[in-house]
């Protein structure tokens, strides 16, 4: 016998899924989302959702990028290690320039900014969002298709603290949903 794994309901327009989303964030609910067709402008205050913590990881990545450049620049021109490269491990003077400028390290400091920042932005997008998800409940919705041409979906998981299947199923009743269904895991 498949599990439940909580309620959906379908509305009409962007206007009826606002309305609702703002209704179950007043009501407390913590484990549902919504499925929408395009961006719907405003659903996020409206859902209680916060700004994203994706910067932190770019701004961290980058710091990271300039970091290596610079480093790795100082320690290949001021460094008097032998490496196996130089027979002596002598510092080498090229041009009359110093051994370590940030000016002539800036180049490949600024791209590796630029990569470590893509790669961060990335890596967190994916670790923020539980990526990679290859299934999900509301995928197995028999209508969900439409949530990718004019329909609008909300649904709420049986594991939310206040999920009561007969009280939430009367809430979401009030709401005027066109239709409400169970979804299984």
């Amino acid at each position: 016998m498949p599990r439940k794994f909580g309620l959906i309901a379908k509305f009409e327009s962007p206007a009826d899924i606002m309305h609702a989303a703002k209704k179950v964030r007043d009501a407390g609910f913590k484990q549902w989302d919504v499925v929408t067709p395009f961006p719907v402008h405003g659903l996020d205050p409206a859902m209680g959702i916060k700004r994203s913590m994706v910067p932190r990881f770019t701004i961290v990545g980058g710091t990271l990028g300039i970091t290596t450049g610079m480093l790795m620049i100082a320690f290949t021109g001021a460094s008097d290690l032998d490496l196996g490269l130089l027979s002596e491990g002598y510092k080498l003077i090229v041009g009359g320039k110093p051994f370590f400028s940030p000016q002539f390290a800036f180049p490949v400091s600024y791209e590796l900014t630029i990569l470590f920042s893509a790669f961060a932005s990335i890596i967190g997008m994916f670790i923020l969002n539980k990526l990679p998800m290859h299934y999900h409940p509301v995928l197995k919705y028999d209508d969900i298709a439409e949530g990718t041409d004019d329909k609008f979906f909300l649904y709420i998981e049986k594991d939310d603290p206040q999920f009561d299947n007969e009280k939430t199923r009367a809430f979401i009743e009030e709401l005027k949903p066109t239709g409400i269904s169970e979804l299984e895991e």
